[in-house]
C-alpha cells in the first residue's frame, strides 16, 4: 500500500541554512568563481553559528591516534558520505536514463538529492543523524567539466541553475561548512562515473597522468584554502587492480601508491594548505579473484613496514573501507570474480575483530610507533529496510560494536538516497522521493537505527588531548626522503646521493644496517634545532676528538659539538654523509656506542616500532640523541651504518 510522508518542519539548523543559501545568489560567491584554474572567491558570510559550529575550532590536526581541533580537544570524525558529484552513471547506455545509473539513482553530476530536497533540508537530516563531518566525493573530470548541470538535476535548489558541477560543489561545501560541519574533500574517481570495478578509475593515474592528478588536487585545495572548515584531503578512493596491473606499496614504480600519496601529501602541505589533514587509504585489492591464484585485500597491512612521514607532523590520517559482502581475500563479487574465500559477514564476532585489527585497526591501537595515526573508516554500510539477510544484519551490529569498542572515527556510506513508496536502493540513511518527501532512519521501521544510535551516541575519548611524542620513519629507498621543510629550502647538501632528513622538530634516533631506513622522534626533548636553522654536512672524521674514538678502526661521521643528527645520505647502500643540525640549547652529556652490525640493538620498550623489517637496526634511548654514524670500508663491507654514537640529553 502506498503511503505519503509529509515534509518535516525545519529545525533551527535548517532555518539557519535557508538564510545561508539565500546569500548564495548570483552576486556572491558562485558568480565570482573564476573557474577551475584559480581559487574561488570567498564565500558569502555564513548564517548565525549553529551549536555544531560552536563545538569545535578549526583547523584539525592529530595527536597520536586522535584527531584534535585547534584547541587540542578531540574531534571524532562522526561522518557520512554525500556522494553523487563524482558520478553515478554505470558507464554504458544513455547517461540521461536513470536505469543506467547505480541503483537507478541519477545524481546529475551533483551531490545526490538536489533535485528532490533543498540543501537546507538535507543538512537538517544530517544534523538529526548526529554526524559532524561529511566526506564529499569528486572526480577529476568534474573539476574541468564546463557543461552546466541540467535544471532537473537541481530542481529543488533553483538558485543553482546554470552552474557547472564544480560550482554546485562549491555551494554544497559552503552550505555544509556554514552549518558547522567539517568537510573532507575526497578524490573518488578520475572520470565522472560510478565506482568501483574495473572501470578506468582503479588508480589515481589509470585514466590520467600522476602530474594531472597532483595538479587537480592543488587546484582543489587552494580553492577552499580560506574555508577553515574544509579540513581534509582524502587522496584517492579504493586503489585497486586494473585489468593488467596491481598497485603496490613501496616498489618505486608508476603504480606505487605509497610513493604517490607521500609525494602529493607533502606537496599539499608545502605548497597549498599547511592546515589540512592528509588522508591516505590503504590498497583495496590486488591479484586476480580466482580460486588458486594469488589475490588479497591488503588495506593498511603494509603500513607497519613502510609508513608515511609528511613534511608537517600531526597531519596524517589513515583510512580503510569495510563492507560485509567483501572479505579479507574476497572481492565482494557474485558469479564472475567470486571465490570461495569467506566474506566478512561469514566471520564470527571474534574472528571478524581479529581480521579488522590485522588489516587496519592496529594503526590506532598500537601507540608510540612510527605508523601510529588516527584511523578513519571512511566507508562502511549495509542495506536498510529491505535487507533480510541475517548474516548482513549481524555483521553490521558486530562492526558498529567494534567501532564503539575501539573509539574509531567513521563515515557511513551513503547518507543520501532516493526512493519511491519506501522502496529503492535502501543503503542510505536518508531518502527522498520525487515529490520531496523524506524517509529517514528514525521513522520507526529501519532495523539499523539502534546500532547507529549506539555508534553516534558513544562517548569515547572527549576533551583535551595532551601532546604525545612523535615517531617518524625515513625511507630513502628510491630517492630523496627529505621531510624537513628547512632543508627543502636549502641547496642540495649531497648532490647525487639519496638524502633523508627528519621533519622539523624531530631528531634522528635510529638507523638500519641495511636498507637505508631511519627513525626520527621528538620524544624526551621536543624541538632541538636552533631557530636559525643552522646545520653542518659531515663527510669525514674532523669532529672526532683525539681522545674520543668511540668506534675504533671504523670510519666515523661525528657531529660537531652542540649539534645532533637530523639526517643522512646514501649512495647505493653506502652512507655518504651525515646532516648535523645546530642545537638551540646546550648539548653534551655522556656518550655510548650502539652497535647493530650483527643484530638489532634497540630499547626493550620497542619505542617507535620496527622501522626496518628484516634488517639489523640500532637505536638510541628516548633520553638520548644521535651524534655520529660509524661504518667500515673493509673487504666485504657495503659501507652501510654499523654503529651510532648516542649521547644523553641534558
Amino acid at each position: 500500500m502506498a503511503a505519503t510522508f509529509p515534509r518535516r518542519p525545519l529545525t533551527a539548523v535548517a532555518a539557519a541554512l535557508v538564510t545561508l543559501l539565500g546569500l548564495l545568489t548570483p552576486t556572491t560567491a558562485l558568480a565570482q568563481d573564476p573557474g577551475p584554474t584559480g581559487p574561488a572567491a570567498p564565500v558569502a558570510p555564513a548564517a548565525p553559528a549553529t551549536a555544531l559550529a560552536a563545538s569545535w575550532t578549526p583547523p584539525l590536526s592529530t595527536r597520536g591516534r586522535y584527531v584534535v581541533d585547534a584547541d587540542g580537544d578531540r574531534f571524532k570524525l562522526r561522518s557520512g558520505n554525500w556522494h553523487g558529484a563524482s558520478g553515478t552513471w554505470n558507464g554504458s547506455g544513455d547517461p540521461a536514463d536513470p536505469a543506467n545509473h547505480h541503483a537507478g539513482e541519477d545524481s546529475g553530476r551533483t551531490p545526490l538529492g538536489l533535485d528532490r530536497a533543498p540543501i537546507a533540508d538535507i543538512l537538517s537530516g544530517f544534523a538529526e543523524l548526529g554526524v559532524n563531518s561529511v566526506r564529499l566525493p569528486f572526480s577529476n573530470e568534474m573539476i574541468h567539466d564546463s557543461v552546466p548541470v541540467t535544471d532537473a538535476a537541481v530542481a529543488a535548489n533553483p538558485q543553482l541553475r546554470g552552474r557547472t558541477p564544480l560550482q554546485v560543489y562549491d555551494a554544497v561545501v559552503a552550505a555544509l561548512t556554514g552549518a558547522g560541519f567539517a568537510v573532507v574533500l575526497n578524490n573518488h574517481t578520475n572520470t565522472t562515473r560510478w565506482c568501483c570495478g574495473v572501470d578506468g578509475n582503479e588508480r589515481w593515474n589509470t585514466s590520467q597522468s600522476t602530474a594531472t592528478w597532483e595538479d587537480d588536487w592543488l587546484t582543489m585545495v587552494r580553492r577552499y584554502r580560506d574555508n577553515k572548515r574544509v579540513v581534509g584531503a582524502d587522496l584517492y578512493n579504493e586503489v585497486r587492480r586494473s585489468v593488467w596491473d596491481d598497485p603496490n606499496w613501496g616498489l618505486g614504480d608508476d603504480h606505487d601508491w605509497f610513493a604517490a600519496s607521500q609525494h602529493l601529501g607533502d606537496r599539499i602541505l608545502q605548497e597549498a594548505n599547511p592546515d589540512l589533514l592528509v588522508i591516505v587509504e590503504g590498497i583495496n585489492w590486488t591479484g586476480l579473484p580466482v580460486d588458486g591464484l594469488p589475490h588479497d585485500r591488503p588495506i593498511l597491512e603494509p603500513v607497519q613496514r613502510l609508513s608515511h612521514t609528511l613534511v608537517r607532523s600531526g597531519k596524517l590520517v589513515y583510512s580503510a573501507h569495510f563492507y560485509g559482502y567483501t572479505g579479507p581475500r574476497h572481492s565482494g563479487a557474485t558469479g564472475i570474480g567470486e571465490t570461495h574465500d569467506p566474506r566478512y559477514s561469514d566471520l564470527g564476532r571474534d574472528e571478524l575483530y581479529a581480521e579488522l585489527r590485522r588489516q587496519a585497526f592496529y594503526v590506532s591501537s598500537d601507540t608510540g610507533r612510527h605508523y601510529t595515526a588516527p584511523l578513519w573508516i571512511s566507508e562502511f554500510g549495509v542495506g536498510g529496510r529491505e535487507e533480510t539477510n541475517e548474516k548482513a544484519r549481524a555483521w553490521f551490529a558486530n562492526f558498529t560494536d567494534f567501532l564503539v569498542q575501539t573509539d574509531t572515527d567513521f563515515a557511513y556510506w551513503p547518507l543520501v538516497g532516493l526512493h519511491e513508496n519506501r522502496r529503492g536502493n535502501g543503503w542510505a540513511l536518508l531518502h527522498w522521493d520525487s515529490a520531496g518527501h523524506r524517509m529517514g532512519l528514525y521513522d520507526g521501521d529501519d532495523w539499523r537505527a539502534d546500532a547507529w544510535s549506539r555508534l553516534v551516541g558513544s562517548s569515547g575519548r572527549t576533551g583535551y588531548v595532551a601532546p604525545v611524542g612523535r615517531w617518524s620513519m625515513l625511507a630513502p629507498d628510491h630517492g630523496d626522503f627529505v621531510q624537513s621543510l628547512r632543508m627543502r629550502a636549502r641547496p642540495d647538501w649531497d648532490s647525487g646521493a639519496r638524502k633523508a632528513a627528519c621533519p622539523d622538530g624531530q631528531r634522528l634516533i635510529g638507523l638500519a644496517h641495511t636498507g637505508n631506513r631511519g627513525l626520527c622522534t621528538d620524544t624526551g626533548a621536543g624541538d632541538l634545532w636552533a631557530s636559525s636553522g643552522a646545520y653542518q654536512v659531515v663527510t669525514d672524521e674532523r669532529y672526532v676528538p683525539p681522545d674520543g674514538d668511540w668506534a675504533s678502526s671504523y670510519t666515523k661521521f661525528q657531529c660537531p659539538g652542540g649539534s645532533f643528527l637530523a639526517g643522512y645520505a646514501v649512495r647505493g647502500a653506502a652512507v655518504s654523509s651525515a646532516l648535523c643540525a645546530t642545537a638551540g640549547r646546550a648539548l653534551g652529556g655522556a656518550g655510548r656506542t650502539v652497535w647493530f652490525d650483527r643484530g638489532d640493538n634497540r630499547p626493550s620498550s620497542d619505542a617507535g616500532g620496527d622501522f626496518a623489517y628484516g634488517g639489523y637496526k640500532g637505536q638510541c634511548a628516548d633520553g638520548e640523541y644521535a651524534a655520529g654514524i660509524a661504518w667500515t670500508g673493509r673487504f666485504g663491507s657495503s659501507r652501510t651504518p654499523d654503529a651510532l654514537y648516542c649521547r644523553s640529553l641534558p
